[in-house]
């Protein structure tokens, strides 16, 4: 009786085990690959989300430069337009100021030229035959002081200085001007104190020339 055929298939199992184990080793490398890709992406994401960051502190950075911007240009623009007007007034009243006191130092010679001529004429010590010249040119030139004296008054009543000839519309309380305003009020007390007393000894000697 023939003995029953063993049918082995040796390499079959051998495959099945290798494609088994090939099979394991493909899930595991697919496995590690959806980590990788997973760790990739979660590692993209948080740096798109620290640029984004970024990026939102850059543009609050911006903002706040363009308002920092705005602001100064505004003010700028402001104070330049304050600080231009003021300079140009300044200017002028510093060129007015300086034309008033050149006049008004103009006017001081004058005025102390005369006053110094008219305070010294004396009467007394002209003769008989040249008095009547005296007279008259000293009352000539009493009358060309006087006409001086409003002709100034006329020029500087609207100017700071117009209150030396108590025709100033407005008063300087300034303590640098306190001195020229005492002294022009002296200097005119002191030639309307002479006036009369130069006008009465001129009509007195004329009515004593005439005698």
């Amino acid at each position: 009786m023939p003995e029953p055929t063993l049918y082995r298939h040796p390499l079959k199992v051998a495959r099945q085990l290798e494609m088994s184990s090939d099979s394991s080793v493909g899930e595991s490398a697919l496995a590690g690959d959806y980590e990788r890709q997973i760790h990739d992406s979660q590692r993209r994401l948080k740096q798109l989300q620290a640029e984004q960051e970024e990026l939102e502190r850059l543009a609050a950075e911006l903002e706040e430069l363009n308002a920092k911007k705005k602001v100064f240009f505004s003010s700028q623009a402001e104070i330049m337009e304050k600080l231009g007007n003021a300079v140009t007034l300044i200017d002028r009243e510093l060129l007015a100021m300086r034309t008033e006191l050149h006049e008004l130092e103009q006017c001081r010679h004058v005025f102390e030229s005369r006053l110094n001529k008219i305070g010294g004429y004396d009467p007394e010590a002209w003769t008989q035959e040249n008095v009547k010249i005296h007279l008259e040119r000293a009352i000539a030139t009493i009358d060309d002081a006087s006409d001086e004296y409003e002709e100034a008054a006329a020029h500087f009543a609207n100017m700071r200085s117009g209150q030396i000839f108590q025709t100033g519309k407005r008063r300087r309380s300034s303590a640098s001007t306190s001195e020229n305003s005492e002294f022009f009020t002296q200097l005119k007390n002191g030639f309307a104190f002479n006036l009369p007393i130069m006008t009465l000894a001129v009509v007195g000697l004329i009515f004593y020339l005439l005698r």
